[in-house]
């Protein structure tokens, strides 16, 4: 028998929480819930899930606050995080504090479980033999540990951003497209119509942790017209 996978949905509209587990269940996941932070927190910590769908504003503890906790225990724990705040701000720090993915309300419920299943792809997938990128005489990137050590200091990776220096090593003599890094890394189908600043969001974030001047990046450049590309030297 095969074993169903278990979601957290972390949403206080009532309306929107019914219908995600509807939802989600005639898709064959396995569904739990929560309308507020702190028990949103709790079942996290405590239970097993494939992934989290995770509201930014809640009563009691924002989602914000509640991913930040999840990832001081937990790296891996896949997350998306559910929002109707749509300013670069707003997302870059719900990126930077770990979450996989974030989806703008009103959404498209097609269009959410198509991110799902996209992120639980990924989460799936096998780790790279190489267990470490060498950037120039400035930063050794641990794949394995999600960490670098260089002239900057330590530093800490998300899954997602490892990911993409992954790929991007995996490619260096060729320049990389925002398109593929969403089909090859985030497993979004080449043909879905998905309007998505994540990968921008994600390789700035990556310039700061990597980068010696982050405005005038010397590894991951970008190519105009082309894509990135992640130089080792």
């Amino acid at each position: 028998m095969t074993t169903k996978r278990r979601i957290l949905i972390v949403e206080d509209e009532g309306a929107i929480r019914t219908g995600l587990i509807d939802v989600f269940v005639f898709h064959g996941f396995e569904v739990d819930s929560a309308e507020e932070g702190p028990e949103g927190l709790r079942k996290a910590l405590t239970g097993r899930f494939d992934l989290i769908l995770l509201d930014v504003m809640l009563p009691g503890m924002n989602g914000f606050d509640i991913c930040n906790r999840i990832r001081e225990q937990d790296k891996e724990q896949p997350i998306i995080m559910l929002t109707a705040k749509t300013s670069d701000e707003d997302i870059i720090q719900g990126l930077s504090l770990g979450a996989d993915d974030y989806v703008a309300k009103p959404f498209s419920v097609a269009q959410l479980v198509l991110r799902v299943q996209a992120v639980l792809r990924r989460a799936g997938g096998s780790a790279n033999d190489d267990h470490q990128i060498q950037l120039g005489d400035e930063l050794a990137i641990d794949i394995r540990n999600l960490s670098a050590t260089g002239n900057k200091g330590d530093c800490s990776f998300t899954r997602r951003e490892m990911e993409i220096l992954q790929y991007l090593h995996s490619n260096h003599e060729r320049p990389v497209s925002r398109e593929e890094l969403l089909n090859k890394v985030w497993g979004y189908a080449k043909n879905a119509e998905l309007e998505t600043r994540t990968v921008d969001i994600h390789i700035a974030k990556l310039r700061r942790k990597i980068e010696p001047e982050p405005r005038d990046p010397r590894y991951l450049i970008t190519v105009r017209g082309a894509g990135y590309r992640l130089l080792s030297s």
